[in-house]
C-alpha cells in the first residue's frame, strides 16, 4: 500500500564490530479527493430551505514516516509519526503535526507494545465489513461508530464538539484530548485516542488480541464554574480472526468509558464486525451497541450496517446499507436521550458505486451516497460542504445530505 522511499543503514563504519542493526524510514500516504454535486433536503425547522452546490473534498487524507530498527535476538523496536492532509483551503483545518496515529513501540514474538496516540481496537474492526466504501463515502464513521452526532454527551469537561452538541453552561474543555480541539476525549468508540497505552498479542490460528488503556491525565480534583472534579480514563479491547483462506473475519470489541458522561458512572459499548468472501461477492456486517449513562437514566445506542463488493474487471461495484436506531432511553437534563423530539433521532444511509484500481497506488471512484436522517437527527459525513447556512458543517435537523461524486485516491 505505501512505497519504502528511504532506507538508512546505520552499521558498517558507524557501528561498533558486531553490531551491524539497520534502521529503515519510510514516507508514506494516502489521498483521497473528490469532486461532487452535494444537496442537502429542507431541515424540520423553519427557514431551513433545501440547497445543492459543487464541493471539492478530502476524506481522511493523511501522511507521514515511519521507521524500524532491529536490535537482535527478534526485537523490533518501531515509531510512526502521521498527520492529516486537508487537502483543500475551505475546510479551515489546519495541517497539525502528529494529529493522527503516531507512537512508539518495541515488538517481538511476544506480541508488539507500543505508547502514544492510535486507533481503538473497536475501531480497528471497521476494516472487517466496510468493503463498501467508495471514495470515502461509507457507514464507517458516519453512522456506523458515530452516535454521538445525535444530541449531547460528552465528557463532563468538554465540549462535544464533532458535528453537534453545545459546551455544558461554565464548563470549559480542560481534559479534553489537546490533537482533536473541542473534540475531546469523549465517547471514541471509533476513534483514536492519546495518552494511551496499547498492547498486540502475537496472531494464534488467525486471531488475535488487542487492548489499549487510556491514562487518566485529565483527571480534575478542583471544582469551580469552571471545572468539575472528574478522573476520566478508558479501556478497549477486541479479538479478531480470520481463517478459511483469509475469506472469513471476524471480530468482537468491548469499550469502557469512565466519569465521560457522567461523574462516577461508566459509559460502555460492544460491537461485532466481520464478513466472508464468496469470491463472486464479499459480504461485511456490523453490529454495534453502546450506553451512555446518566444519574437518572441511561441512553442506549443502536447501529446496525451491511456492505458488500462484487468484482468487476480491475475494479469493483460497492454498496452498502446501515441504519442508527433512535436513542433509547432517558439522559440526565435533557429530556429523551438528548433529543428535543422524544424518539425521531435515528437515521439511514445507503451508498452505491463502483472504483476501478489502476494500479496498488491508484483508484478512481463514482458514485451516489444518501442519508436520510429522522427529524431530529443530524447525521453526516466529515468532509461535508457547509449546510443551507454555507458554514456551518453539520446539516440542520431532519435535513437529508446526498452527493453523487467522482473521487481519485493515490497511496504513496
Amino acid at each position: 500500500m505505501q512505497k519504502k522511499l528511504l532506507t538508512v543503514a546505520v552499521a558498517g563504519a558507524l557501528a561498533a564490530p558486531g553490531a551491524a542493526l539497520a534502521q529503515s524510514v519510510e514516507v508514506y500516504g494516502f489521498i483521497s479527493v473528490a469532486v461532487q454535486k452535494f444537496k442537502y433536503t429542507d431541515g424540520t425547522a423553519a427557514g431551513t430551505p433545501s440547497v445543492s452546490k459543487w464541493d471539492v473534498s478530502s476524506h481522511g487524507s493523511n501522511y507521514g514516516v515511519r521507521g524500524r530498527e532491529n536490535l537482535g535476538g527478534g526485537l523490533t523496536a518501531w515509531f510512526q509519526i502521521e498527520q492529516n492532509a486537508p487537502m483543500e483551503r475551505s475546510n479551515n483545518v489546519a495541517i497539525t503535526p502528529a494529529s493522527r496515529n503516531t507512537a512508539v513501540g518495541m515488538q517481538g514474538n511476544w506480541g508488539n507494545f507500543f505508547i502514544g496516540q492510535w486507533t481503538t481496537p473497536w475501531a480497528d474492526l471497521e476494516s472487517l465489513w466496510s468493503i463498501g466504501s467508495v471514495g470515502g463515502y461509507s457507514p464507517s464513521l458516519s453512522i456506523i461508530g458515530r452516535r454521538e452526532t445525535t444530541g449531547t454527551s460528552p465528557n463532563p469537561n468538554c465540549v462535544n464538539g464533532h458535528l453537534s452538541g453545545a459546551a455544558i453552561a461554565g464548563v470549559t474543555s480542560i481534559i479534553c484530548d489537546p490533537v482533536e480541539a473541542g473534540g475531546g476525549i469523549g465517547h471514541p468508540f471509533w476513534r483514536r485516542i492519546s495518552q494511551s497505552v496499547f498492547y498486540y498479542s502475537p496472531v494464534f490460528g488467525g486471531a488475535q488480541v488487542k487492548v489499549a488503556y487510556q491514562t487518566n491525565d485529565g483527571k480534575s480534583t478542583q471544582s469551580n464554574a469552571t471545572t468539575t472534579v472528574a478522573d476520566p480514563s478508558m479501556w478497549s479491547a477486541a479479538v479478531q480472526w480470520s481463517g478459511m483462506g483469509g475469506n472469513a473475519r471476524i471480530g468482537v470489541a468491548f469499550d469502557s468509558h469512565k466519569d465521560f458522561s457522567t461523574i462516577g458512572q461508566t459509559d460502555s459499548g460492544w460491537t461485532v464486525k466481520g464478513g466472508y468472501n464468496f469470491g463472486f461477492v464479499d459480504v461485511g456486517l456490523a453490529y454495534e451497541t453502546m450506553t451512555y449513562k446518566s444519574a437518572t437514566g441511561d441512553c442506549e445506542a443502536v447501529q446496525m450496517g451491511a456492505a458488500l463488493a462484487i468484482p468487476i474487471g480491475q475494479g469493483h461495484i460497492r454498496a452498502s446499507y446501515s441504519q442508527a436506531d433512535d436513542l433509547d432511553g432517558t439522559f440526565a437534563g435533557a429530556g429523551t436521550c438528548g433529543a428535543a423530539t422524544a424518539s425521531d433521532n435515528g437515521a439511514k444511509e445507503y451508498t452505491i458505486g463502483y472504483d476501478y484500481r489502476f494500479s496498488k497506488r491508484t483508484t478512481v471512484g463514482v458514485g451516489y451516497a444518501q442519508i436520510k436522517n429522522d427529524p431530529a437527527a443530524v447525521f453526516t459525513w466529515t468532509g461535508a460542504p457547509g449546510n443551507q447556512s454555507g458554514t456551518g458543517l453539520a446539516p440542520f435537523a431532519g435535513s437529508d445530505p446526498s452527493t453523487f461524486f467522482l473521487s481519485v485516491i493515490h497511496r504513496f
